[in-house]
């Protein structure tokens, strides 16, 4: 939905078909879902039903979460104050199920904002079983050996109200953070991201440093990691993109949590880099030609270093920046629909746009490289049916 309007006119059909599909294949032979009532303690209180919504969470409740969030809805809250509730839930434990809990939050309230907020009661009733069912990191050896991640951060969010003093001071210090969150300190990593708030960085501000950092550990990503450590790094961007995001609808202080969670997945996948490859270096090229090379690249596999300078070089040769997110966009709706791959040039496409830094589309053409190209079943049977709306033969006797 994001990626349509940045698509080439002639590829968004073919997009169309891998969200249908998507669809179709997530629902096909699962039983009916039948809607849940409300709880029977009517309330339009935001508060209130914002504490039983957690409540329930952390109890591993999910049809009193299911309930609680209906009679949210039922009760008229406002957009705001419903992704206010979820964000919080969302971040009461750390990192659940890997980010994805407050990722398909983030891209559920998104939907809405383009579909209709009528369609509330059932979209947001349906995250309820993700919220109560996800791994939290507190369980997880990783976030707690060596290093205590969890009492790190524990620590943080105590100093986290007095962090948060409105101050008029113009705060200027994100390639200072950006070199904490790439190290390997992880006390340091939250006193800096407390310090920042301290000096006068807004919320949206940090988060947004943390996602550059998530993105730089794409971008830097060694192929001599195994394949499946992509997905590794591209987590950890996802979810920081959809803390920042989020953090713009509703700049909750429950929420900031997550932009701390996010830089202690920064600091997890620090091996990521160990070594890091370098960051592409421009060559001097005809931006069309580049365009045209950057396809058949696509083509090939192991193609992730090639990949990356062309996208350098054609941003350094003055090339326009919307048509190489075309251009990546078209690539990747031509691959078997892959939901890893979506979210990562979905959400690397809207980080370069607000700030215009090469970094966003190497990482997300690097990740592209890495897994293209796919059989492209689906770009096949997306053919047959072009071919046959159009009254073409698709075979002619011999």
């Amino acid at each position: 939905m994001n990626l349509l309007p940045r698509l080439p006119r002639e590829t968004r059909p073919q997009a169309l078909f891998q969200g249908l599909s998507a669809v179709a294949v997530d629902s096909s032979g699962a039983a009916p879902r039948f809607p849940v009532q409300p709880l029977p303690a009517t309330t339009s209180d935001a508060v209130k039903l914002k504490r039983w919504f957690r409540r329930f969470v952390e109890v591993r409740d999910a049809e009193g979460a299911e309930r609680c969030l209906v009679s949210a809805v039922r009760a008229g809250l406002a957009a705001d104050e419903i992704a206010d509730l979820l964000f919080a839930a969302a971040t009461d434990h750390r990192y659940i199920r890997t980010g994805h809990v407050l990722d398909f939050t983030n891209k559920a309230l998104e939907a809405l904002d383009a579909a209709g907020w009528d369609l509330a009661e059932p979209v947001l009733a349906s995250l309820a079983t993700e919220y109560a069912n996800a791994e939290r990191m507190e369980e997880s050896n990783a976030w707690r050996n060596p290093v205590d991640l969890v009492e790190i951060l524990e620590l943080a969010f105590e100093e986290l109200p007095r962090a948060l003093v409105p101050t008029n001071r113009a705060w200027r210090g994100e390639d200072a953070l950006l070199e904490v969150l790439l190290g390997d300190d992880a006390p340091g990593i939250a006193d800096a991201l407390l310090r920042a708030l301290r000096g006068g960085a807004n919320a949206h501000a940090v988060a947004a440093a943390v996602s550059r950092a998530a993105a730089v550990r794409i971008a830097r990503f060694h192929t001599s990691n195994e394949f499946s450590d992509w997905d590794t790094a591209l987590h950890s961007f996802t979810f920081a993109h959809a803390v920042e995001r989020g953090l713009e609808r509703s700049p909750c202080a429950e929420l900031l949590r997550g932009v701390f969670d996010a830089a202690m997945t920064v600091y997890l996948n620090r091996f990521l880099n160990v070594p890091a490859a370098k960051l592409p270096e421009a060559e001097p090229a005809d931006p069309a030609d580049l365009l045209v090379e950057l396809p058949a690249l696509l083509d090939r596999q192991q193609e992730v270093g090639t990949v990356a300078r062309t996208i350098v070089s054609y941003l350094a040769a003055g090339g326009e920046p919307s048509v190489l997110v075309a251009t990546l966009g078209a690539a990747l709706a031509r691959e078997d629909r892959d939901f890893h791959t979506i979210q990562t040039v979905e959400a690397a496409a809207r980080q370069f746009e607000s700030r215009r830094d090469p970094l966003y589309l190497v990482a997300a053409g690097r990740y592209l490289a890495a897994h293209s190209p796919t059989v492209r079943s689906q770009a096949q049977t997306f053919e047959i049916a072009q071919r046959l709306h159009r009254g073409e033969r698709l075979y002619e006797d011999v």
